[in-house]
């Protein structure tokens, strides 16, 4: 992944219309990976009102992901179709997360690569703040047996939790267990032993249907244990696999919720459509925001890559609706604030959501620092002078509901 890959494949995505249109020119396409954060930026009034009325040791990125592809002793893995340029999405798609992470220019040193530069980017944080790493299962067919070819990449648990334990004032990780797994409940209890605060699904990429029965005995340990369940809804464009887009619905999800599980709906769901109870087709976002409204209270969902400019219509509604706010928890979705196309501050700013001020801090943040960049800019956004609440941002006391239990 060196730097000639990386502009050709990122010249690749643009003739394809894939990289935001005109975006492209205003935002730039690499990461310059900056390291250490400026005390101009560290210091900035702005970087102090972000932090204003914050508890940092209460702030948790509840959305981070761990990616290796496992040229250490990770157990990670990558897809290699992901590395063939007639594979034209997937190639490109793994070319800008390796440059977000700051790996693209790391060959056989790819895995603690991205675990240097999350260090990095966490020295930019006050003392206390976390992030909370997720692992990823493999897909897997009806009879739940792992899907190797048909999944775009692996984080086992015991990675995920290595790397937390070795950084615990900086870390937490969760877990991710496909409920067809023949394992899937002893996993579930080792992943509790080993101190995970979640555990997270990708199911249109993993091959889950969370409306299926065979999850009941999964949501049943989960509510037992009291562990939040974090799940993708809505269209998913980042990960290829199984690709089977309509179990990303938000209302299946419902079965978890009936059965007491605290279910966090990743995105807010805020991309695709997908049918309503009536078969009719309505966004993800719309059905969600039903559920939210009619729902018991332990449906929430994260504001995860909200910012995006394939998203950000949903940010007027999330920021109108201060009810929802205590159902609301928020997560950087690392690394992709570090691919530079996807967050264009200037359609924020014609969106009216953000002082046009602002911008060069945020600007120069997100060269330096893309997990504070994410940070900083949901806590500056107001629409009508109202921003997201404290609460959002203090997330650590939702994760530390978890239990063990005979």
């Amino acid at each position: 992944m060196n730097r000639r890959q990386f502009f050709n494949g990122a010249g690749l995505l643009a003739g394809l219309g894939l990289a935001g249109y005109s975006l492209l020119p205003r935002a730039g396409l690499l990461n310059p990976c900056r390291a250490g954060l400026p005390p101009q930026l560290a210091q900035h009034p702005l970087m102090q009102r972000a932090w204003a009325g914050l508890d940092p040791a209460r702030v948790w990125d509840m959305h981070t992901h761990l990616v290796g592809v496992g040229d250490s002793d990770s157990g990670a893995w990558s897809n290699p179709n992901m590395d063939r340029p007639w594979n034209p999405l997937q190639y490109v798609q793994k070319l800008f997360y390796m440059n977000a992470g700051c790996v693209h220019d790391a060959p056989g040193r790819i895995d603690a690569s991205f675990v240097a530069r999350l260090e990095n980017l966490m020295e930019g944080f006050p003392g206390g703040a976390k992030i909370l790493l997720f692992a990823f299962d493999w897909a897997h067919d009806e009879q739940g047996r792992p899907l190797r070819d048909a999944s775009a990449f692996f984080v086992p648990n015991a990675y995920a939790a290595r790397i937390a334990h070795a950084h615990p004032a900086r870390m937490e990780w969760a877990a991710s267990i496909h409920p067809y797994r023949g394992d899937a409940l002893d996993a579930l209890e080792q992943a509790m032993a080993a101190g995970a605060r979640a555990v997270k699904w990708l199911p249109a990429a993993m091959g889950i249907d969370p409306a299926s029965l065979r999850c009941d005995a999964f949501y049943k340990a989960l509510t037992r244990h009291n562990l939040p369940l974090i799940s993708h809804a809505g269209h998913e464009a980042a990960v290829a696999g199984t690709a089977r887009q309509d179990y990303g619905n938000p209302l299946k999800l419902r079965r978890a919720l009936d059965q007491g599980v605290r279910v966090v709906v990743a995105h807010c769901a805020s991309e695709g459509s997908d049918l309503d109870e009536n078969g009719n087709q309505r966004t993800s976002f719309a059905l969600l925001a039903g559920m939210l409204d009619r729902h018991p209270a332990n449906l929430y969902a994260d504001i995860s890559a909200v910012t995006q400019f394939n998203r950000a219509e949903v940010l007027d509604t999330l920021l109108a609706r201060p009810d929802w706010h205590g159902r609301l928890l928020n997560g950087s979705d690392y690394p992709l604030p570090g691919i530079l196309p996807l967050i264009s501050l200037n359609l924020l700013v014609r969106r009216k959501l953000l002082d046009d001020a602002a911008t060069p801090f945020l600007a120069a943040l997100r060269e330096h620092n893309p997990l504070l960049f994410d940070f900083a800019l949901k806590r500056l956004l107001r629409r009508d002078g109202v921003g997201f609440a404290d609460s959002v941002f203090e997330t650590r006391g939702f994760f530390e509901g978890a239990r063990n239990v005979a």
